[in-house]
């Protein structure tokens, strides 16, 4: 579980359950057909005295008779922070919002450019933060790490290659990020598009699900 304010990153591992209902529509529209679901409990197990347990309640259309489907739908939903972030890139740092592009065969070629870009700046997120002392020459030609150290640095590149970490940072700072002392991680504000990292997070064992 990532870190917040008033909570400190743990390792938490819930107890999954889930079954079929019948959802009946409301009084005001009752002619309206009744919708078939999944609910998903998904309740922490032994949680810190003291602390209200972690507990989500997932809604699906679809079937689930099996652990295995209970933990594959509850991964997806883990995805959702990453989706969210995604889209964050691509409006709040990419603008695709402000592009004002009036037909179609305009707007689609820049929306597909843009999604690259996007996925491109996610993957590279990721990859900082749980590897950061990658040599950054795994992810960027020669040519493009020294122009961003010269443009960052004002100085001429290393013959060392630097970590992948160095070079992120450099290019958070060129969209807004501090590089302050306490400013440990990389992250995205509707302001300023920096890197931000949500938890990693993996189930494992059937039933019960760990993220850290």
């Amino acid at each position: 579980m990532p870190s917040t304010h008033s909570r400190q990153r743990k390792p938490v591992t819930q107890r999954l359950k889930a079954v079929r209902v019948n959802l009946r529509p409301p009084n005001q529209k009752a002619h309206l057909p009744s919708v078939e679901v999944t609910v998903i409990l998904a309740e922490e197990v032994r949680p810190p005295k003291g602390e209200k347990p972690i507990t989500w309640i997932l809604l699906t259309n679809l079937p689930v008779t099996t652990g295995d489907q209970v933990l594959e739908k509850l991964q997806w939903y883990l995805c959702r922070w990453q989706i969210e972030i995604f889209f964050r890139i691509l409006k709040s740092g990419c603008k695709v919002e402000k592009l004002q592009l009036e037909c179609k065969e305009r707007l689609q070629p820049a929306l597909m450019m843009y999604m690259i870009i996007a996925w491109r700046v996610l993957y590279l997120t990721y990859l900082g933060r749980e590897c950061p002392d990658l040599p950054c020459d795994l992810v960027f030609d020669t040519k493009e790490w020294q122009a961003i150290h010269l443009v960052s640095t004002q100085t001429r590149a290393p013959e060392q290659v630097p970590s992948l970490n160095t070079i992120l940072r450099m290019i958070a700072t060129m969209g807004g990020f501090l590089a302050r002392k306490g400013d440990d991680n990389l992250d995205w504000s509707s302001e300023n598009p920096r890197l931000r990292v949500s938890a990693r997070r993996s189930p494992c064992g059937s039933g019960s699900v760990t993220y850290v």
